[in-house]
């Protein structure tokens, strides 16, 4: 091996191991520049299209398995007008059209615009479309980019944003993300919270549908349902569950063969991410259990390598806040997580930000005595992102000792990002909304658990030659034995 690739080689692994320890800690920066409270309703980040009836609340989200269709939802006030969707693939040229179809509903003394949704179906990869909603001076125009084929080196970068709400700290993590290059969000729950205000105000479900229309309607969200999403309120004689969100925000359960829009599964570029719901029957012979035991047995690795869940409660917390409120989830799946090597596991809820090493507590029952995580090489990790910027505030009490299977934990607001490189090796970031500021805060090399370990355990031990490297990777190894 030549100097300069010994020495290389040397620094990647230093500044793994410097970031690795640097991350196993709790951090004491606190975000208070901007108070808890939501943004005005005449404020500009809410305005209306001009126009009578004009399409507003748009915004996009997968529609099929695979990527090459999205749902499109709007809303007009007024009155029906139409559900057409015309689109192409140059700018101002509308060479077809798909037509949706429209709902609306009640909650309480709220009555909901209309509610379009439209299946475009048929597209290609990795193409530019151009769309147009509406009709006369009130149409309105928009695109999205589809992503590259199913290959598990199809790179592409997701963002992750949970329990957003509609704050001034909430505005400012949805104009980060926009600047990262992120292509897809993937959302893990409590969108509005118009649950906070009395009556559930569907006004707000509406503000918070025109808030994140300037990323929602030009590419895919991926939804999942969090506790803000509900809505469930007998004493008002709403006693159906998630009346708005289910009206609101369509998903393409259907393709996936599940029974209900609160857990479903799609594949974009190299990832499998399936999405679960915290607020639904989940344990043995329920739906979901039976859903998401079919739906991992046809997983295939070898197309689509990065496994990722999504879900609002999160299995492992730290955090005062909601503690072991994701204990009954994790008894039933964790195995399942472990035996098909899932990649990560992103929810929300916590109104913080933590990160687990690879640990399980698969071992555990009431008469092992074995009740404490482990490292395990074959769990996800485990990511909590509920801290986009919601009107309850940060959750800043975790518990005084961190636990061993918790890497880097810090009360303050931000999003996360994973850029998926090749089948091997991801790059994901935390990135905190420093007083107005983005600054990137934890971020780690993800190593995928399909295809990268035993490819990197004999590329490290090939090149254990030259002098202090031995001693450095044994360190290594030692103190972190899940993430080598």
């Amino acid at each position: 091996m030549g100097l300069c690739s010994s020495l290389l080689l040397l620094y990647m692994v230093l500044v793994c191991f410097v970031n690795d320890v640097l991350s196993g800690r709790t951090s004491s920066f606190t975000r208070s520049e901007w108070p808890s409270t939501d943004i005005p309703l005449d404020n500009e980040a809410f305005v209306v299209p001009d126009g009578y009836n004009a399409p507003q609340q748009v915004h996009i989200t997968q529609g099929d398995y695979d990527g090459k269709a999205v749902i499109i939802s709007w809303v007009t006030e007024s009155e029906p007008g139409t559900s057409e969707v015309w689109y192409g693939a140059v700018e101002h040229e509308f060479e077809h059209k798909a037509e949706g179809k429209n709902t609306n509903y009640t909650f309480y003394n709220y009555k909901s615009g209309y509610i379009h949704h439209c299946l475009v179906d048929g597209l290609e990869y990795n193409t530019k479309y151009y769309y147009r909603i509406g009709t006369g001076a009130t149409a309105r125009e928009f695109w999205f980019q589809t992503p590259p084929e199913i290959d598990p080196d199809a790179p592409y970068i997701f963002g992750i944003i949970g329990d957003l709400g509609q704050t001034f700290n909430s505005l400012s993590t949805l104009e980060h993300y926009m600047q990262t290059g992120g292509q897809t969000v993937l959302f893990v729950g409590d969108l509005s919270y118009a649950d906070r205000y009395e009556y559930n105000d569907g006004v707000r479900w509406d503000s918070w549908g025109r808030l994140i229309e300037k990323s929602a309607a030009y590419q895919p969200w991926i939804w999942t349902a969090g506790n803000h999403d509900i809505d469930f309120r007998p004493d008002l004689g709403e006693v159906s569950t998630f009346k708005p969100y289910m009206h609101r925000f369509a998903t393409p359960y259907v393709a996936s063969q599940s029974s209900s829009p609160l857990w479903y599964a799609v594949r974009r570029a190299s990832a499998h991410i399936i999405v679960l719901s915290s607020y639904s029957p989940f344990v043995k012979y329920t739906p979901q259990w039976f859903w998401l035991r079919g739906e991992l047995k046809q997983v295939n690795r070898e197309k689509t390598p990065w496994l990722i869940v999504l879900m609002h409660v999160p299995m492992y917390n730290s955090n005062e806040a909601h503690y072991m409120e994701g204990e009954a989830m994790r008894a039933v799946f964790e195995s399942w997580f472990v035996h098909y090597k899932v990649d990560i596991v992103f929810a929300g809820h916590v109104h913080a930000y933590e990160r687990s090493y690879r640990v399980s507590n698969i071992n555990y029952n009431i008469t092992s005595g074995n009740r404490y995580p482990v490292p395990d090489k074959s769990a996800p990790v485990y990511i909590t992102v509920g801290d986009g910027g919601n009107q309850e505030g940060l959750a800043e009490r975790f518990s005084k000792l961190q636990p061993d299977y918790s890497a880097y934990r810090e009360a303050s607001y931000g999003h996360s990002t994973l850029e998926l490189k090749n089948r091997t090796h991801a790059l994901y970031h935390w990135n905190r909304n420093d007083d107005g500021k983005h600054v990137p805060t934890d971020h780690i090399i993800f190593h995928n658990q399909y295809w990268a370990s035993n490819r990197r355990r004999r590329s490290l031990k090939k090149h254990r030659k030259f002098p202090g490297h031995a001693s450095l990777i044994a360190k290594y190894e030692e103190l972190f034995p899940v993430l080598v």
